[in-house]
């Protein structure tokens, strides 16, 4: 269900985009994100940072789309939503000396190096997967780059969870 709630406006963006094109998609992806976010936050009693800073990415991306009618801004989303938690994760680590990725997942118990290099591995993941929606957008047709965005994107999302629960696989707590 947690995964459904999440990508809610990302199925419904993909579903308009092949029924209606890229600006009924872009703005049935901004009223599917408001109400994700109502969901979370009468339903679940609070709204994660990750959504809220969706919500602000694809109204701002997709409010330009819609109001100057080019498709490039919505294209960019990703990219910025990517490079954004590239960022805050880099930040973290550099400035704050603080591995983000540990506090999302408090109940495993890493060494500090490990978490370092899983925090630096999702840096680079993110930066690459921001390189790629851009040449996708730039070099492809809006129809490629909308399956690349939500199957792609998906697909390549999940490969880099199990890489990272490999990773850490032996640090895990074995069965007694």
């Amino acid at each position: 269900m947690q995964f459904l709630a999440d990508y809610f406006p990302l199925i419904l963006f993909f579903l308009a985009f092949k029924l209606q094109g890229i600006f009924v998609a872009t703005a049935v992806a901004i009223a599917a994100s408001v109400v994700q976010i109502a969901y979370f936050r009468w339903y679940r009693g609070k709204v994660a940072a990750v959504h809220w800073i969706s919500f602000a990415i694809i109204a701002t991306f997709g409010g330009a789309t819609l109001l100057l009618h080019d498709e490039t801004f919505i294209k960019w989303k990703p990219t910025v939503l990517y490079w954004l938690f590239a960022l805050v994760l880099a930040v973290g680590r550099i400035a704050f000396h603080k591995n983000l990725i540990s506090a999302l997942l408090k109940d495993l118990t890493l060494p500090d190096p490990v978490w370092s290099r899983l925090t630096w591995a999702w840096v680079v993941f993110l930066a690459a997967m921001g390189v790629a929606n851009l040449y996708v957008a730039a070099h492809f047709t809006t129809d490629a780059w909308v399956n690349f965005k939500v199957w792609g994107g998906i697909g390549l999302f999940m490969l880099a969870a199990v890489g990272t629960v490999a990773s850490v696989a032996r640090y895990l707590p074995g069965e007694s």
